[in-house]
């Protein structure tokens, strides 16, 4: 579900804004200069190469970055090279909550384990992780790929995230009716 509030002047809150690909960091480098408060959440990712290794940081979300700013911002936010406009729903502005933020950088971050009983767990399912730097997040369990790997919906994003989790270190919050 996205989430979608009346704007108050006053009132700053995360908003999703669809950027140029592969522009994600440097929109937020000039939104900062700005000195607007902007977020992208990057991935290490090493590679391996004939004679070297190579680490670079890619956007976990293409064409995304996110924002927290108040209304009376918003034009300086939308005159920023390679940002192509806010996201919606329908003719609404889409918010996003401080917590689905907070899940994004701990996403990025590093992941701890620990040992839980098994269970077995199904599509639909909404799950919560018990474990680590993701600790508390919930989702709806979409798609079981493999042993270790699942693929989660974040709901106020309405946006798919293919996390590695060890079943471990998953908790059935309930079970959630899927559409077909």
């Amino acid at each position: 579900m996205k989430s979608i509030e009346k704007i108050t002047p006053s009132k700053a809150q995360w908003y999703a804004i669809h950027t140029k690909y592969k522009c994600e960091k440097y929109v937020v480098n000039a939104l900062i200069s700005k000195n607007v408060r902007a977020y992208t959440p990057v991935l290490s990712v090493t590679k391996e190469y004939t004679r070297k290794l190579v680490t670079r940081e890619i956007p976990l979300i293409n064409c995304y970055s996110f924002v927290h700013v108040s209304p009376d911002q918003f034009i300086k936010v939308l005159q920023t090279e390679y940002v192509f406009s806010f996201l919606k729903v329908g003719k609404e502005l889409s918010t996003v909550k401080q917590e689905e933020i907070d899940l994004l950088k701990r996403i990025t971050g590093e992941y701890n384990d620990i040992q839980v009983e098994e269970i077995e767990y199904a599509e639909g399912m909404e799950v919560e992780i018990v474990s680590g730097n993701l600790t508390g997040v919930r989702g709806i369990l979409v798609e079981k790929q493999s042993k270790h790997n699942f693929l989660v919906e974040l709901r106020s994003l309405s946006y798919q995230l293919k996390i590695n989790v060890d079943p471990n270190h998953l908790r059935v919050i309930r079970r959630v009716a899927v559409a077909i």
